[in-house]
């Protein structure tokens, strides 16, 4: 066993050769991921997350940098590690319980059946099903089946819940924080939904241009920031800014506070969502961990 779920080190992904600056998916990108975390992994299209999560299972190779995974070099981990991409690959011409059996022949002493079946018959799936006539929420089900049927130490997520209804998400959430809770699995998921992370991921990987910008514990980066309403003239010094708007007479502004505020700002603890989407409005502004001083924009890859 190990400390820690994921770690990486100035680590880049480049597709094609056109220019030295051209096709960098991710590029220099160092982080530490702590064993028995949800983690959300957000950021824009394009930011590189699927590219992350498919160098963590093992589908890609880095151009640099080292990724490894539980301690290990990833191609050693692969057994540990379960893997639902955007599109879930499945063959089309079996059955739900062909492909639940083809799931434990391929992960002999690790296979959970009841709980692959049980995963499979929240949905209502008939196990006769042929893969080609499920719906892409169904599709979805018996994807996520195979994976936690895996009894996976590491279980990377690439927007699980696109294709879900609000209902079968909630549930499917559910048992995801019930595996994460009784086996101790630690669980990386990519979404667009910010605001549906906030009460199940207790960890942050926020990736923009293919670098991580923003990394560490979700409670420790919102107490580090703040959203304060002040006069429009209000000088922020020597707050650190990550994005401000004025409107009329009012200006509010997410801030990474340097010295206690002023009662007057109005001071309060951003939301999740409001922590992200401040952050990806603004590419320039400056990244730190919790508890780390600010660095300059030339450093703020985390």
């Amino acid at each position: 066993m190990t400390d820690t779920a994921l770690e990486a080190a100035a680590l880049g992904k480049r597709f094609g050769r056109l220019r030295r600056s051209a096709g960098w998916a991710l590029r220099d990108c160092s982080f530490a991921l702590p064993a028995g975390r949800v983690c959300a992994v957000v950021g824009p299209n394009g930011a590189g997350k699927s590219t992350l999560l498919a160098l963590a299972a093992g589908l890609l190779a880095p151009t640099e940098g080292t990724l490894t995974v539980l301690g290990e070099p990833v191609g050693q981990a692969r057994a540990r590690v379960g893997f639902v991409a955007q599109d879930k690959p499945l063959y089309p011409q079996l059955t739900v319980a062909e492909t639940l059996r083809m799931g434990g022949d391929l992960n002999p002493g690790r296979w959970d059946a009841r709980a692959a079946e049980r995963i499979v018959a929240g949905g209502d799936l008939d196990p006769k099903a042929r893969v080609r006539s499920l719906s892409g929420g169904q599709r979805t089900r018996v994807a996520l089946a195979l994976a936690l049927g895996k009894r996976p130490e590491l279980l990377l997520l690439d927007e699980p819940m696109a294709d879900l209804d609000p209902l079968a998400r909630h549930e499917l959430m559910g048992v995801l924080m019930s595996q994460a809770a009784q086996h101790g699995t630690t669980i990386v998921m990519s979404s667009h939904v910010v605001a549906e992370l906030e009460d199940s991921c207790d960890h942050l990987l926020l990736i923009g241009s293919g670098r991580v910008r923003l990394a560490g514990e979700i409670d420790a980066l919102l107490e580090t920031h703040a959203r304060v309403s002040a006069a429009a003239d209000t000088d922020l010094a020597p707050h650190t800014v990550v994005e401000s708007r004025t409107t009329g007479r009012q200006l509010t502004a997410l801030i990474r506070p340097a010295a206690p505020l002023p009662a007057d700002w109005r001071p309060g603890t951003p939301s999740l969502e409001e922590l992200v989407l401040s952050y990806l409005r603004n590419p320039e502004a400056q990244t730190t961990a919790p508890g780390t001083p600010a660095k300059s924009p030339e450093e703020s890859a985390v």
